[in-house]
């Protein structure tokens, strides 16, 4: 029951860079990255650092999750930007169903940028239940893989590593710690 990397720390550099040129190029005179905490921490903290040919301001944001059978969530960490007639790029570790990123897209084009646009490391399309255009995407995921690492996570494990990997969904819902061993081994540690 091993995990199955699927950026390894390669791929996360060049899809992360790749990324970054594309906002960069699309925003000469500089963007605000909005961070969705926690998830996306790592990824805003690496695509921020690749912009070094435009002015980059960061800023983040936390909400609840749903709530069962209400589709109801409240902003926990609001901007302290304001962000009227600024260029804005919401930045997400994944979008699957979209009720997330629809929220907050909602929420920050009421406060009226210049231009507002969503970048996310892992797409997964095929699960919308809500259509949400993601303008800058790394990795479109095709299955329904349960994905861990560089800021995903569950119960908070797996977060730090410089990698993403499937992993199968019964076994960490059933133990979270159950790849802690595999992947923070030598394997994944260091160098």
């Amino acid at each position: 029951m091993a995990a199955t990397v699927l950026l390894d720390r390669e791929r996360i550099e060049q899809t992360v860079r790749a990324l970054g040129r594309e906002i960069a190029a699309d925003h000469p005179d500089g963007v605000l990255l909005v961070g969705v905490l926690k998830g996306a921490l790592i990824f805003c903290a690496d695509l921020a650092r690749t912009m070094l040919d435009v002015p980059v301001e960061v800023d983040f944001m936390s909400i609840s999750r749903f709530a069962p059978d209400s589709g109801r969530v409240k902003i926990l960490h609001d901007l302290s930007t304001d962000i009227g007639g600024r260029d804005v790029v919401l930045v997400e570790d994944i979008v699957d169903t979209g009720l997330t990123l629809a929220y907050l897209m909602q929420q920050l084009s009421d406060r009226n940028p210049r231009r507002l646009a969503a970048c996310a490391l892992l797409d997964r399309p095929a699960r919308r239940i809500v259509p949400q255009d993601v303008r800058y995407r790394g990795l479109e995921l095709v299955g329904d893989e349960f994905v861990l690492g560089y800021g995903l996570h569950i119960r908070e494990l797996y977060r730090n590593l410089p990698i993403v990997v499937s992993a199968q969904r019964d076994a960490v819902l059933a133990d979270p710690a159950v790849y802690v061993d595999e992947l923070y081994g030598a394997r994944f540690g260091g160098g």
